[in-house]
């Protein structure tokens, strides 16, 4: 008969009890001790795991301690092999992590890839590691799949990873690798349990009905209930392709298991096989060694280059990325280390690690374990209820003091009376959920019901500070050894800062860079790191880096400990952060959506990051291949920020401008002369676009005319526009103005009859926006916008006036932010500054014309002086084209029309020219 006999039948009579019958609920509990019985008449030992779990790290470590296996076949990624070794120079929690940022085989734009498969001490593969690393003779072997076969296997829309929430930011986007998860893939499943468990969330069933009552059992009987809790939720999961995907890992695992012990010629009964209790009763017809199925073949790899590292993890960062309960990692490893404690067990830590004390265990020679008979555990074990510890009232009386403590300390108003009824309400709740004794989460459901107030003091809120009182946040750190040469690079060269790196907190540094100009290099580095680390681990609180400005003194705020992930993975991109930065800069003008900003942005960077001008003139030369590409002028207010500041930083600081701004001046010139036409009339071309390419046109156009270009095309370009819109229609009057194609007179009519048309004035505020706008290339056109608004407000009685001030403000609020400070100093120059002024103050527009001057007498040494040498004027008029007779005379010199005329215009000349002969 089988081993389960006894339990087949007992949950046969309990499926016809509760169905009526033998249905199909018969068939799923059957199969269920078959799957059992399977997996422990394996010839391989095959150990069911949850990950982070403390009952499955406690039997672990019995288990290695009793029997002492020579191979370990765990359920890792099998490239992660290497990184165990460097384990020893970190403190858990940390991550295993596989990174690529250049891809070939996957979709394009799907990097950067990352996976990531963390640890904690808690953790029973941690303790297989920890035990195969530090006892002579015993091989570790990983058998699942590779990282890259992680993304080759995922459906196309899973493979964009989701960012984690919380303190996920440890982990990023990558996308976690778990052994043993151990969580029903029914969603009415784990809501049943879930309520009629009496519990808020999974976690706590988990650690109710799992953890506590396997936490003391035997290796047989944990053996046996991970086995069967693994097979109820495999059958009544969903299926689909999460558990397709599934079917694949584990015959690549057997696989793996099968080529290294035909390869090593190891005994089945001297290993050990780690996977999950999902895993390990599976149904491919690859499971087991006497398999009998066709050879699985595994695909190969793609040719995607993958680095790998460690990062540091934390509790929150698991709980986040696997969807587990806020502080259920932390609650696993208070209870991991008060199991241990309580129970005499030492457990396995790698030797030299960081954060654990030392402990030396002694290691018996390793020999293979006797065949053991499978002995029925379940049927008890099921039937009997679970032995529950008592009342401890000294611990649970120590939470609640602390815990009122913790919260004083924080803002809350809580006193020795809510320390008692936090403790009654433990009591009650474990009562009403049918526990002997309270545990963590009735303790923070009773702390949350009578602390917790409306409104949160401070930062934490009283579930945060429970989670912290019962073993808090564990962060890990990666240590310096096991660091990338990239991050040992940064750590070594901000040593002079003289700060930590390996603290969280943040800290401040001061560099006074002329009292201490070794310095300078700290100085650079730190904004090299600003434009690679997310905001807020490098923030400079004084001191700025523009072009043509270097600060003396610097203030920085730095949190690199908090980010050292993110310095681990830069590792992953080069060998310091400058080649990184230049990597990037390079990737970021490449890209297809990259415009002509976006590259002159990249050569600002270079030079004020980079220093040199190779790379500046590289990208230099990207961005003026694409501005001629450009089919559109969104980007030209940012193109004409950029070069303006970029040319007067080389005119400042070298002798010439480089070759690359030449070209990029005559080729803008010509490509926004081509575009201007269609862009007045375009209505998705904005008047902000359409102002800067003016103002890209006319300020450059000396050079642009020096380089070889032709003014023609500007004007041209200015005749050929015909828009519609209103402030459009501004800004080509202004640039009509500007080359002498409209008087000022005639526009300054043309608005005075804009004003006197009742149907016009509506619209009136965008043809001021478009005045505005034109600041920008025709900065002369302040008093003119100072005029036009001045009349409009004088002239303009309230009642058209009150509902226009509206559009006018948000018109120029929307339109020109940064020019609205030219008119408010052109008023201020135009305004009286004193109310005793203004009584007798005239606007400039208002004044009558000057009267003429008054001519001199006709002769003088003027005079004299052409009929005497008409030499010179004769040469200067052969020059201009001009033919002309002199008269007899110095008197009909002076009396002559033009001359008059010009004499009575400019007096001063005259009599500068007198005082220089008389004096």
């Amino acid at each position: 008969m089988s081993t389960f006999a006894a339990l087949r039948g007992q949950l046969l009579d309990a499926a016809t009890a509760f169905a009526g019958g033998p249905d199909a609920l018969s068939e799923i509990l059957a199969g269920l001790v078959d799957d059992v019985d399977r997996a422990l008449r394996e010839e391989l030992e095959i150990f069911p795991v949850c990950h982070h779990s403390p009952a499955s790290a406690l039997a672990m470590t019995r288990r290695l301690r009793d029997r002492q296996p020579k191979v370990i076949y765990l359920e890792l990624c099998e490239d992660l092999r290497p990184l165990l070794e460097e384990l020893r120079n970190c403190r858990l929690p940390v991550a295993l992590q596989a990174f690529a940022t250049e891809l070939e085989g996957f979709p394009p734009g799907s990097g950067p890839l990352s996976v990531v498969a963390p640890l904690t001490e808690a953790s029973a593969e941690y303790q297989a590691i920890a035990y195969a690393l530090d006892t002579p003779g015993v091989e570790l072997v990983l058998v699942d799949r590779s990282a890259d076969h992680v993304f080759q296997w995922l459906p196309q829309e899973e493979a964009e990873p989701v960012a984690a929430e919380h303190d996920g930011d440890l982990h990023g986007d990558a996308v976690g690798v778990e052994v043993g998860d151990l969580r029903p893939r029914f969603a009415e499943l784990e809501e049943h349990l879930l309520r009629h468990g009496k519990v808020r969330h999974w976690s706590e069933w988990w650690d109710q009905y799992v953890e506590q009552p396997l936490a003391g059992a035997d290796y047989d009987t944990y053996r046996q209930a991970m086995a069967l809790i693994g097979s109820l939720f495999r059958r009544l999961g969903p299926g689909g392709e999460r558990l397709a995907g599934d079917e694949e890992r584990e015959r690549h695992m057997w696989t793996r298991i099968r080529e290294h012990l035909a390869v090593s010629g190891a005994d089945p009964a001297t290993c050990l096989y780690v996977c999950g209790a999902f895993h390990a009763v599976s149904t491919v017809p690859e499971f087991g060694l006497a398999a009998d199925a066709p050879a699985y073949t595994i695909t190969p790899a793609t040719a995607t280059r993958w680095l790998y590292g460690l990062i540091p993890s934390s509790h929150s960062a698991i709980e986040a990325q696997f969807g587990l309960a806020q502080g259920s990692v932390s609650i696993a490893a208070a209870t991991w280390a008060k199991a241990t404690t309580r129970g005499g067990l030492t457990p396995y830590r790698l030797r030299g690690q960081r954060g654990t004390r030392s402990r030396t265990t002694p290691v018996r020679a390793a020999v293979p374990a006797p065949a053991e008979q499978v002995t029925d555990r379940l049927s008890g074990f099921l039937v009997t209820p679970p032995v529950l510890d008592g009342l401890d009232e000294a611990e649970l009386r120590g939470w609640c003091v602390d815990l009122v403590r913790l919260a004083r300390r924080n803002g809350y108003l809580a006193s020795t009376a809510d320390a008692i009824a936090v403790f009654e309400t433990s009591i009650l709740l474990a009562g009403l959920r049918n526990r002997a004794r309270p545990t963590p989460y009735d303790f923070q459901d009773a702390a949350v019901t009578c602390i917790e107030k409306d409104v949160v003091p401070g930062r934490r809120d009283i579930r945060r500070l429970c989670e912290i009182l019962l073993g808090g946040d564990r962060i890990g750190e990666v240590g310096y050894d096991a660091l990338p040469p990239l991050a040992r690079d940064v750590y070594d060269r901000l040593e002079p800062l003289g700060l930590d790196p390996g603290r969280r907190t943040q800290q401040r540094a001061l560099l006074d860079l002329r009292a201490d100009p070794e310095l300078v290099p700290c100085s650079d580095l730190l904004w090299v790191l600003r434009q690679l680390l997310p905001e807020g681990a490098v923030r400079p609180i004084m001191g700025a880096r523009r072009l043509g400005e270097r600060p003396i003194q610097e203030s920085w705020d730095l949190a690199i400990g908090r980010h050292q992930r993110s310095i681990v993975e830069l590792g992953y991109e080069g060998v310091t952060v400058e080649q990184v930065l230049e990597q990037r800069l390079r990737r970021k003008v490449r890209e297809p959506q990259a415009g002509a900003g976006v590259a002159l942005a990249a050569v600002e960077d270079a030079i004020l990051y980079l220093g040199g001008r190779r790379f500046a003139d590289e990208l230099g030369n990207r961005a003026v291949e694409l501005l001629a590409a450009e089919r559109t002028v969104d980007d030209a207010p940012e193109v004409l920020r950029r070069i303006r500041r970029l040319l007067a930083h080389y005119r400042a600081t070298q002798p010439g401008l480089p070759a690359w701004c030449e070209a990029f001046v005559t080729a803008g010139y010509a490509h926004y002369c081509t575009l201007l036409p269609t862009a007045f009339v375009d209505e998705d071309t904005g008047v902000r676009q359409v102002g800067a390419m003016l103002g890209f046109l006319f300020s450059m156009e000396s050079l642009a005319l020096s380089l070889g270009c032709d003014r023609v095309q500007l004007e041209l370009a200015v005749r050929q526009a015909h828009p519609q819109e209103p402030a459009k229609m501004a800004l080509l009057w202004a640039a009509q103005t500007q080359l002498g194609l409209l008087s000022q007179a005639r526009l300054r009519a043309r608005c005075d009859e804009l004003l006197a048309n009742p149907l016009v004035i509506p619209s009136f505020p965008l043809y001021l926006s478009g005045f505005v706008q034109a600041l920008e290339p025709f900065p002369a056109l302040a008093p003119f916008v100072v005029e036009v608004l001045s009349k409009a407000f004088a002239r303009l009685p309230d009642e058209v006036l009150l509902p226009w001030l509206p559009t006018l403000i948000t018109t120029l609020r929307r339109h020109a932010l940064e020019l609205v400070p030219v008119l408010v100093r052109e008023a201020g120059r135009t305004f009286p500054a004193s109310l005793a002024e203004l009584d007798e103050w005239v606007a400039p527009w208002e004044r009558p014309a000057l009267s003429a001057v008054p001519a001199r007498p006709t002769g003088g040494p003027v005079a004299g002086l052409l009929a005497g040498h008409p030499q010179a004027c004769d040469a200067v008029a052969a020059l201009l084209g001009c033919v002309g007779e002199w008269p007899t005379s110095a008197v009909s010199i002076a009396a002559a029309p033009a001359v008059g005329e010009l004499l009575t215009r400019h007096p001063a000349a005259t009599g500068a020219v007198a005082a220089l002969l008389t004096g």
